[in-house]
């Protein structure tokens, strides 16, 4: 289990005192991952740090509640994923595309725009002895993929679009979210939901502990 030294060191660009731990995952034992520290402490962070926050979110120092509701999902339904080409979009840290491979997929594909994220994807991978392919433009996909998956990219209204760009490069779609609570397009239908929480944990609302479910009609 080699300690991915130089995320940590990029990591610590933005939060000072931050770690890298390889944590357990609650109601996923199966899988590992490279996350902040738990005992990172929670005072007021200096402007600096908040403004280099700001500029580069380090989402993937999070195992969010819809990434570990979906890899959830995806190990407890293996034939989603078996012997298919799959992407995960807005990787972050990867857990998604960790359940995938772990679940049979012939390929998966980490998306990301952070390079940061791509990195993390690669480590915990490596941590769970599973591998991916890497892509940083979603519009750069060549052709299209069997099974797309999204966890916790609806957050912001600006992203919706999204849902449409997805059904154009996939035939079958996956969506989680915890934090939309009126999803309506006509191309989703509801499947499910689960209780999830972000690893580690943030103190979130109750409300943010429900992952909903969406697939493609």
């Amino acid at each position: 289990m080699n300690h991915p030294l130089e995320l940590e060191q990029s990591l610590r660009r933005t939060l000072m005192s931050a770690r890298l731990e390889a944590l357990d995952l609650p109601g996923l034992p199966e899988i590992r991952l490279w996350l902040l520290n738990p005992d990172y402490p929670r005072t007021p962070m200096s402007p600096e740090e908040m403004q280099a926050i700001w500029q580069e979110p380090a989402y993937w120092i999070f195992c969010w509640a819809s990434g570990l509701a979906m890899a959830r999902w995806i190990l407890d339904h293996p034939e989603t994923v078996r012997g298919k080409r799959v992407l995960d979009f807005g990787a972050g840290s990867g857990v998604v595309g960790v359940a995938a491979a772990m679940a049979g997929a012939a390929e998966v594909i980490a998306c990301d725009i952070d390079p940061l994220a791509l990195s993390a994807c690669q480590a915990n991978a490596a941590l769970n002895g599973v591998s991916f392919t890497l892509l940083d433009d979603f519009f750069a996909l060549a052709e299209p993929v069997d099974v797309l998956l999204a966890a916790d990219v609806l957050y912001d209204l600006s992203n919706r679009f999204f849902l449409d760009e997805f059904l154009a490069r996939a035939r079958q779609v996956l969506v989680a979210d915890s934090r939309v609570k009126n999803f309506d397009h006509p191309a989703y239908e509801p499947r499910g939901e689960i209780s999830a929480t972000t690893w580690p944990d943030l103190d979130e609302f109750d409300e943010f502990r429900t992952v909903r479910f969406y697939a493609s009609r």
